[in-house]
């Protein structure tokens, strides 16, 4: 995907308007940067590096975002939807088939690699930076958590779950899931194959689900 730091003028077309350049360019930008913070770590990342590697202007770079920090903080709100499918509306499948599919295990190769890579770089750098901790937790892990104690909420009050702190399920899942996905060692060391990996998420939902009594 090329983005001109500066497009030529178009006539104005009839219909739906464009999304802004300025939102094109932070998409692209944000796209960019994930895969740079994956590749070199938050240390070796740097904007100009990003702004290379996105085919801008670090000036333009720089209009979007004011630090790398800020950077890294849009990358990190991007990736949630990665993380889990959420908010989405009730199903009629099982507790167990909705969490397979809100934690999106059958993901495909290529994106399931951009989220194990960076659930990788989050548990690797989060210790390395403390400044990123605030931003982890607001942009990432505390919305997800709060959007799944949302739905947990929501199924016990349709008497689909028993579950006293769905706050607490929530972290739990969470801890599981992505923890079993993305754990410090690395997929390679961790999982031998991919089909031992789904087996052990799919284990850890089925203890969730049956320890809460789910339907």
């Amino acid at each position: 995907m090329d983005i001109a730091d500066e497009p030529a003028a178009e006539p104005r077309k009839r219909g739906r308007p464009k999304v802004s350049s300025d939102e094109d360019k932070r998409a692209h930008i944000v796209e960019v940067a994930g895969r740079v913070f994956v590749k070199y770590g938050y240390a070796g990342s740097t904007t100009a590096v990003v702004a290379s590697e996105a085919g801008v202007s670090k000036q333009t770079l720089y209009k979007l975002f004011q630090s790398k920090e800020e950077l890294f903080a849009a990358v990190v709100g991007a990736h949630r939807r990665l993380m889990l499918d959420l908010p989405r509306p009730a199903e009629d499948i099982s507790i167990a088939a909705s969490l397979e599919r809100i934690f999106m295990i059958d993901m495909d190769e290529d994106k399931d690699a951009d989220r194990t890579g960076f659930l990788q770089l989050v548990f690797r750098e989060a210790a390395q930076f403390p400044e990123l901790v605030d931003i982890l937790q607001r942009e990432g892990m505390l919305a997800s958590r709060q959007h799944l104690a949302d739905w947990l909420s929501e199924r016990r009050a349709e008497g689909r779950l028993t579950l006293d702190d769905p706050a607490s399920g929530a972290r739990m899942l969470m801890d599981m899931i992505l923890g079993g996905m993305g754990p410090p060692e690395g997929r390679a060391r961790a999982w031998p194959d991919r089909a031992q990996l789904l087996a052990h998420l799919r284990r850890c939902i089925a203890i969730f689900a049956a320890g809460v009594g789910a339907a």
